[in-house]
């Protein structure tokens, strides 16, 4: 019999507020995502006969993590709150054979310590779980920017009314240029839902092309240099994984070739950016906004820079919790998913979906974190 260990996040008194599941009694139940909810995982495991272990506690060379690694054979994270699986780690589970992401994003999985690991760790992702709530995350981002919409409403609950000093940075988001860098999953559905705000131009940067039906309906233009593409750009939305060539690819220098009161979203991975240089790159008026919902590391610190970084005008930050890819419709998808990744795995068929998979027998599966043969 197999042991899992499920690392989560804690929903405390929030994860019995979701009413999907009996939908006739409306009898709440945990959210999947937390530790109360355990994916809906526990009851499946046990009645054939393996073990499931969940913990929050996850900090420290003796948080129950670490306890509960040594003898597990599948371990479970999500890049929400994630459990960070490093080579350390890795080379404490003598037993470990499948790290699956509750999710999309295995950054906060050593990759190339995992295909060295036990003969090969397996590590998969839920491929496509949450792209559509991570853009529609991401168009949302961009209009609370542009619309200058956080100082706004901040105006409000103040009790003031002082329209000329949030309508003084308010843009509308037609005829802007929009580049993703990035047209995977979720960079083109970011791209096919701004095609309709009439934009003067969207844009892309990647490896490959995007298919020719996604073209044609959002008629963007591939730029196969980055700095290119950044030159024109009104706003920029980062949304591409994290891996060796892209970890602080947004510094200080890359970001001073965008345009000046440019703006910059990442839903993507927090250490895409060099979170210094992005606060100071706002402060000095040359970013006029930056939002998303990832940080490095996660939970972010309270002094972290970019919790209160502000643009000129005392605006621009529309950074929130890592909460754009687990939407109570998205947690369903990936616990579902989860569940099939598991099924293939305990069954011993090892059938996996071929765009699950991140590493497998030793060797990387996908060309997504890095361009390798």
């Amino acid at each position: 019999m197999v042991k899992v260990l499920c690392v989560l996040y804690d929903g405390g008194e929030h994860a019995m507020k979701a009413c999907f599941g009996d939908k006739d009694t409306k009898k709440p139940e945990p959210l999947l995502g937390t530790i109360q909810g355990e994916l809906g995982l526990r009851a499946w495991l046990e009645s054939q006969g393996h073990t499931l272990v969940t913990t929050s506690d996850k900090e420290g060379a003796n948080s129950k993590f670490d306890q509960e690694l040594v003898d597990a054979e599948v371990i479970i994270t999500t890049p929400f709150h994630p459990g960070y699986l490093n080579a350390e780690r890795l080379a404490k589970a003598k037993k470990l054979k499948l790290a699956i992401t509750a999710g999309i994003g295995s950054d906060h999985v050593d990759l190339n310590a995992a295909n060295k690991t036990n003969g090969g760790v397996t590590v998969a992702e839920v491929t496509g779980s949450n792209v559509v709530s991570v853009a529609e995350h991401v168009v949302m981002t961009i209009l609370v920017l542009l619309r200058n919409f956080v100082p706004a409403h901040e105006q409000i609950e103040r009790g003031d009314w002082q329209v000329a000093s949030v309508a003084n940075n308010e843009y509308d988001l037609a005829k802007k240029v929009v580049g993703t860098v990035g047209a995977g999953r979720i960079g083109e559905r970011v791209l096919r839902r701004l095609a309709p705000f009439e934009c003067a131009e969207l844009r892309y940067f990647d490896y490959q092309p995007m298919p020719d039906d996604a073209v044609k309906a959002t008629k963007c233009v591939r730029y196969e240099n980055l700095e290119e593409m950044l030159k024109g750009c009104d706003i920029v939305t980062i949304n591409c994984p994290l891996h060796e060539k892209t970890k602080g690819l947004f510094n200080k220098e890359l970001i001073s070739k965008m345009k000046p009161g440019s703006y910059l979203i990442n839903t993507a991975r927090g250490g895409i950016v060099v979170k210094e240089d992005v606060a100071e790159m706002l402060k000095s008026g040359h970013l006029a906004g930056y939002g998303g919902d990832v940080w490095f590391p996660q939970p972010a610190p309270r002094d972290h820079p970019l919790r209160t970084a502000k643009n000129i005008y005392g605006g621009g930050n529309a950074m929130v919790p890592h909460m754009s890819g687990t939407s109570i419709d998205a947690q369903e998808r990936y616990a579902n998913g989860t569940r099939l990744i598991l099924e293939s795995y305990l069954s011993g068929k090892h059938d996996y979906r071929p765009e699950d998979l991140i590493v497998h027998n030793g060797d990387y599966a996908t060309k997504a974190y890095g361009q390798r043969k």
